[in-house]
């Protein structure tokens, strides 16, 4: 008889149904506070990956994250950040859906269920050996993302995993896989509470220690963002504002100007040498 995995167990509640509002947020928040404990039991697997997709990125490569579902989402979702916070081109960190964009609002039927389908989305986007591909599995056996790894381990791509199940399939076909166990779900195996949320936090660590080592980051300020919206620009003039000592109507300029903090900053200084 095989053993359910800890993404499957049943929770350690009952009768949700006639929990009151108050009782089902308050367990709720106490099974999500075991959450960072777990990822950082994790730091150990999640050190090496990060410093191997640094060397990577400094050779030309790329960041890909392929998966299924949530999973999947979260994946997309962390590389389209990576543009707008750290001003960086939109190829640098690559997330990938089973079912592809329309599987972000709605279930693709099945497409998790293609080993072969992850690899023929990679290779739109000429994955080569210098780059790295993160599999995002909670359960640890999506065959969408199995297939994907085991076809980037024979190609040369360096291959890591982040799943929230020991000893699972997606580990064993992972270079530096990082397992997260967070424990049986509030909702038995709703993936998306608990294992999502400890997902979300290692790729968020993942992508900005990258940047960071890459240079995106000057002390604690995101120097490089994008100037999207009138926020980011009032946040941009004062930091420009701050670093060179001056006033934030000609640290406004300065930014408008020069695009970024980091330009702003950079010729202000040349300009003053």
């Amino acid at each position: 008889m095989s053993t359910k995995s800890t993404t499957e167990q049943a929770s350690y509640y009952d009768n949700l149904e006639h929990m009151s509002v108050l009782d089902l947020l308050s367990n709720m928040n106490k099974e999500d506070q075991k959450v960072a404990l777990a990822v950082e039991k994790s730091i150990p697997q999640i050190e090496p990956l990060v410093i191997e997709i640094v060397k990577r990125f400094k050779e030309g490569g790329r960041l890909f994250y392929i998966g299924a579902g949530t999973s999947g989402r979260l994946g997309v979702l962390d590389a389209s950040e990576c543009p707008p916070t750290y001003g960086v081109p939109d190829n640098w960190v690559i997330g990938l859906i089973a079912g592809g964009d329309g599987a972000l609002r709605k279930a693709v039927e099945h497409a998790e269920d293609n080993m072969e389908l992850a690899w023929k989305d990679l290779k739109q986007f000429n994955i080569n050996s210098k780059d790295v591909l993160i599999g995002i599995a909670a359960s640890g056996r999506t065959p969408y993302v199995i297939g994907g790894l085991m076809e980037a381990n024979k190609n040369g791509v360096l291959t890591g995993c982040v799943t929230c199940n020991l000893n699972s399939k997606v580990a064993e076909v992972s270079t530096y896989p990082i397992e997260v166990v967070v424990g049986s779900e509030f909702v038995t195996g709703s993936t998306r509470m608990k294992s999502g949320t400890a997902q979300k936090l290692v790729l968020n660590m993942i992508s900005t220690s990258v940047m960071v080592k890459l240079g995106r980051v000057k002390g604690n300020k995101m120097v490089d963002m994008q100037l999207s919206n009138e926020k980011l620009v009032q946040r941009g003039t004062l930091m420009v504002a701050q670093e060179l000592g001056i006033n934030e109507k000609l640290a406004k300029e300065l930014l408008l100007k020069y695009k970024s903090v980091r330009n702003a900053v950079d010729h202000y200084d040349k300009r003053n040498d």
